[in-house]
């Protein structure tokens, strides 16, 4: 285990290096690590909200409310994309199939891949998302830079899976920095899209970096964050029975 961390920062480090002037490529391999470039979106929901009339803010806030209520139906689920207020609703079998034609979003596959999110320098609020495809599942990462009070923005990394929160339980996620020797990680049980994107980061359930710490494991704007995804023992039994 201590082998493989350690080969891990040096990947990172490595791609650090090779993506200092290289922006050219969505997916490259570096190393033999699968590495997604990914552009920043701005967050519409967000700052739409944030311009709002009391009237528009009092309309949203009921259809959040009527949102929260309808979520956990079985049956039907609302679009978990977290950038734009979007009206699609459907099962969740569909979901993934309506983030990357509609809001064409990327799928990334592979348990052990590095998210490379370029212009880390742009003002809040921004989104970094690729839906992430491995062990027969589907993930949504959202990086999103966001300020929570002005002038100090934070940087908050959510692994969710695209099912429910009974599924959810039988995976684990960890999320690596590693720069210039320093290394961070986070590692938890993914949350289930049907909890909002935005309720997970509100309560800091996620990886949360401020502004000085980004820049520690930045290089020339860019964030490399390695992704690695395993299911739980109880899981893994079942599966190999």
């Amino acid at each position: 285990m201590l082998f493989f961390t350690q080969c891990f920062g040096a990947v990172l480090d490595l791609i650090h290096f090779r993506f200092q002037h290289y922006q050219a490529k969505r997916v490259v391999s570096s190393a033999g690590q699968l590495v997604c470039v990914v552009s920043p979106t701005q967050n519409l929901k967000n700052g739409s909200e944030q311009s709002a009339t009391p009237e528009e803010s009092s309309q949203r806030t009921s259809t959040q409310h009527h949102h929260d209520e309808m979520v956990y139906d079985p049956q039907l689920t609302f679009c978990t994309c977290p950038l734009y207020t979007c009206r699609w609703e459907g099962h969740l079998e569909v979901v993934v199939s309506h983030l990357t034609k509609n809001h064409k979003i990327s799928i990334l596959q592979g348990t052990e891949v590095v998210f490379l999110a370029t212009d880390m320098d742009l003002p809040a609020p921004v989104d970094w998302i690729i839906t992430h495809s491995c062990l027969g599942h589907h993930f949504l990462l959202v990086l999103r830079k966001e300020e929570k009070y002005q002038g100090y923005p934070q940087f908050f990394a959510s692994m969710m899976l695209i099912g429910t929160p009974a599924q959810a339980e039988n995976f684990n996620y960890k999320l690596e920095l590693s720069r210039n020797r320093r290394r961070l990680t986070w590692e938890s049980t993914p949350r289930s899209v049907l909890d909002c994107v935005d309720s997970v980061m509100t309560d800091g359930d996620c990886l949360v970096l401020n502004a000085s710490v980004a820049q520690l494991f930045s290089d020339n704007g860019s964030l490399a964050i390695g992704i690695a995804i395993t299911a739980s023992r109880f899981c893994a039994g079942e599966s190999e029975m």
